[in-house]
């Protein structure tokens, strides 16, 4: 079967870290960007993936990167126009991107990863815990000079989602005869979600899929990397801090430096849920997981009138995982955030359903809009090897992002918000099984109240005191 070159690429690419995310990109890689696997180097902690990389003649190179070691291992492999792929835990995303920057390569990685023990640092502060500070810290590598691409947090979500809200917004002003050309920058992006009166942005996501084995004790199980979920879940709460919230939460923390467009729990999101709806699942319960979508969606949307602000979504992470995940997760809850003893990801057990992620924009005329992907796990394994409904979402994902870099390749640090949506996620398309959008009436305030007295303001469904569980 033949495939789309979607763009030739004459460098290198170094892959740093190899599990399921790492093994189920590498074959969209070879499909779809004009390299070859002699031209591919994968560095990773261990021997996980190793026969997955002979399958396709890929170098493999086993051994933990280091604070002490990193420069010296990568140096020898990068060079002008290469590109540096970071798909690791415990491998310092803002060291990497210095790196690939003086050696002249591209980069791209999922998520803002600190050094080991970064996520889990009891000496340090809840702030400094957060996505907000880590994301501050590598949006301070900016320097307004021309740099080599390298795109920051562009997996399934964050990344692919910020896509997804710019078409929902397109499809939303279609449907309510709001006239208007497709944006061409941040402030125009800004401008119409408010003159759609857009309150609130969930990433909402259910995730269906169930293995022939179930969780055994003191065992997490989860659809994708398990030490990035823990580490996320484990970090405090956030999200994007709307301009209609008139309830701040009790434990809520706001941030003193840069543009103020996120606050925090004094919790863990893996602690916390959020009522939040799909078109398949309808209304269910999704842990507040932090992302740096939920931070860069409130930024990127923020409206100002000189230096105030006056319009701004209220953005967050909605995640119900796969049952087996939801079980580990209370048991990693349970050992007082101590991650159990045995790790197992779900691929090959898997015997049936879907991962529903997508987007809800919500407070608008029309009430709310589901904008995403329904992909299956049979289809899932008819469209690529070495990928999980949850795991192609994402690979596809690093797939159309290190495209946009490599046509884009002096465009310094970038984030998803920041791309030109149409080439992305038209890359991903194919990969993403059914893509939907879906009005609905529900609000979150939907059979509440009819067994316990709650505290709610009914004059405005779409406020976080509204949505959120304590």
């Amino acid at each position: 079967m033949s495939h789309e070159v979607h763009v030739k690429f004459a460098g290198k690419i170094v892959m740093v870290g190899f599990g399921s995310i790492g093994q189920g990109v590498l074959p969209l890689i070879l499909r779809h960007i004009g390299t070859s696997a002699e031209r591919i180097t994968i560095v990773t902690a261990d021997e996980a993936g190793r026969p997955e990389a002979a399958n396709y003649g890929v170098k493999f190179v086993n051994g933990a990167l280091t604070r002490e070691n990193y420069r010296a291992r990568l140096e020898p492999l990068l060079g002008p126009g290469d590109f540096l792929l970071n798909l690791s835990v415990d491998v310092s995303s803002i060291a990497l991107v210095k790196l690939a920057r003086e050696r002249g390569a591209l980069y791209l990685d999922t998520c803002i990863e600190p050094w080991a023990g970064g996520y889990f640092d009891a000496n340090a502060s809840v702030e400094k815990r957060s996505n907000y500070s880590m994301r501050l810290d590598a949006l301070a590598m900016r320097d307004g000079k021309s740099a080599p691409t390298a795109v920051l947090t562009h997996g399934a979500n964050p990344g692919l989602v910020s896509h997804f809200v710019k078409k929902a917004l397109l499809d939303i002003a279609a449907d309510s005869a709001v006239e208007t050309a497709t944006p061409q920058n941040r402030d125009e992006w800004g401008r119409l979600a408010q003159r759609l009166g857009v309150k609130v942005i969930h990433i909402a996501e259910r995730d269906t899929q169930v293995s022939k084995s179930p969780k055994k004790q003191n065992e997490f199980v989860n659809t994708w990397s398990v030490d990035g979920f823990v580490s996320e879940g484990a970090q405090p709460a956030e999200l994007g801090w709307g301009t209609h919230e008139r309830h701040f939460p009790a434990d809520g923390g706001k941030h003193e430096q840069g543009s103020r467009c996120a606050i925090y729990l004094n919790r863990p999101g893996a602690s916390t849920r959020v009522r939040t709806w799909t078109p398949k699942a309808g209304a269910f319960h999704g842990f507040l997981i932090t992302h740096s979508e939920a931070i860069s969606l409130a930024d990127f949307f923020t409206v100002r009138d000189g230096e105030r602000v006056v319009y701004r979504p209220t953005t967050h992470y909605a995640y119900h995982p796969s049952d087996n995940a939801v079980l580990s997760l209370h048991e990693f809850a349970g050992r007082n955030w101590h991650l159990q003893e045995r790790k197992r990801i779900m691929l090959d057990d898997i015997i049936e359903g879907i991962d529903e992620l997508g987007v809800l924009l919500a407070g608008h005329q029309k009430n709310a809009y589901w904008y995403g992907s329904q992909l299956s796990i049979e289809e899932a394994r008819k469209l690529a090897p070495y990928n999980s409904a949850t795991s192609l979402q994402v690979t596809v994902a690093v797939l159309a992002g290190m495209v946009w870099a490599m046509e884009n390749p002096t465009r310094g640090v970038v984030e998803p918000d920041e791309m030109d949506f149409e080439r992305p996620l038209g890359i991903c398309m194919p990969y993403l099984g059914m893509v939907v959008g879906r009005y609905t009436d529900w609000t979150p305030l939907e059979g509440r109240g009819e067994l316990f007295v709650e505290d709610i303001d009914a004059a405005d469904p779409w406020q976080f005191k509204n949505i959120r569980v304590v």
